[in-house]
């Protein structure tokens, strides 16, 4: 809670227990497809988990945000185990199985979060028509509110750019669901960036910024005006010229192209909702993720966001209840039975 307004955290990723990577683990080694429905005694045993691990799992992630003050988390695909290089004839039955773990823990803590769909996307194909089907189940089985896209599902930069006709089945379904995109960066394959450690990270910053500027200068939003996206990590980057530059779009955004808060450096979340404006940002920790490391100055975990944006002089109090709270309700109408 804010100030007696629930926080509503656009950006969350799944807490399955570890076995999923051992079923994945051995769709890869065997070539061979396997899907269970975690939501089952018989898909447990498939899977090798018991309730007791998933209610460990489950349990420490939602310990966490009830530390971090986080009411309602919109939960996703775990990004880097997305793995959209993978063989075509077991990709749709991976996604199938994400997203049937992300169901099973929407339904065992149903006021704490919303389902969003991981979707087979394939670099090679004409178009994303072949993920209508999954959109669909996710939405009208499972009952999810949001669906994850990646800009570059191979890694190898061999994706049509966001603002190309490769992408209009989904944003076209999207718009007439009212179904937010959340934007988020996959694997990256560069041979360059194997020095680095969770490389995958600079991968996430490239393709994000790279969405933010297509979306920006193309006409997607002129021809799907309903259409809802937000890019994570604050849009991957940060634009370097003034807002009247002819580098940037001149197009009004506002109720299109939004942006959550999961940059965990004070100074660059201070300059990125400054740059983007507090209207266009939505409140996300990506918690449990990649944001566990001590600040020396607060002895919290980086990804504690509610009291460093809640500190920010330069936000007024309705700035702050609008990226707490109001912000994502405009985009996400899954989340109002929850915000309450």
């Amino acid at each position: 809670m804010y100030k007696g307004i629930k926080v509503l955290d656009v950006h969350g990723h799944v807490s399955a227990p570890g076995n999923g990577f051992a079923v994945l683990a051995g769709m890869l080694a065997s070539n061979t497809p396997r899907v269970h429905d975690p939501r089952t005694p018989q898909g447990l045993a498939g899977l090798n988990m018991t309730p007791e691990a998933w209610n460990a799992s489950t349990g420490r992630h939602v310990s966490l945000m009830d530390d971090h003050n986080i009411d309602v988390q919109i939960i996703g695909p775990r990004p880097f185990a997305m793995l959209g290089w993978m063989q075509p004839h077991l990709l749709p039955h991976w996604t199938r199985l994400v997203n049937n773990f992300i169901a099973k823990q929407v339904e065992m803590h149903p006021t704490r979060f919303i389902g969003a769909a991981q979707l087979p996307q394939r670099s090679d194909a004409e178009d994303l028509s072949h993920c209508l089907p999954e959109l669909d189940r996710c939405v009208n089985e499972l009952g999810f509110g949001a669906v994850y896209l990646s800009p570059d599902p191979a890694g190898a930069r061999t994706t049509p750019g966001m603002h190309k006709p490769y992408w209009y089945p989904v944003y076209e379904r999207c718009q007439k669901l009212g179904l937010p995109i959340i934007v988020h960066g996959t694997n990256c394959l560069d041979p360059r960036f194997d020095v680095i450690p969770e490389n995958y990270q600079i991968g996430f910053v490239m393709e994000q910024y790279l969405a933010t500027q297509l979306l920006s200068h193309s006409d997607v939003f002129e021809r799907f005006p309903e259409l809802k996206v937000v890019v994570c990590h604050c849009g991957g980057a940060l634009d370097r010229f003034i807002p009247s530059d002819r580098h940037l779009s001149q197009k009004d955004l506002r109720n299109n192209l939004f942006f959550d808060t999961c940059a965990l450096d004070v100074n660059y979340l201070t300059a990125a909702i400054k740059q983007r404006t507090p209207a266009r940002m939505l409140f996300g920790t990506e918690t449990p993720g990649s944001g566990g490391a001590i600040r020396p100055e607060t002895g919290r975990p980086s990804d504690d966001l509610v009291p460093i944006i809640s500190g920010f002089d330069f936000l007024s109090e309705d700035d702050k209840q609008a990226i707490f709270h109001k912000n994502v309700l405009r985009i996400c109408p899954a989340l109002k039975k929850l915000a309450a």
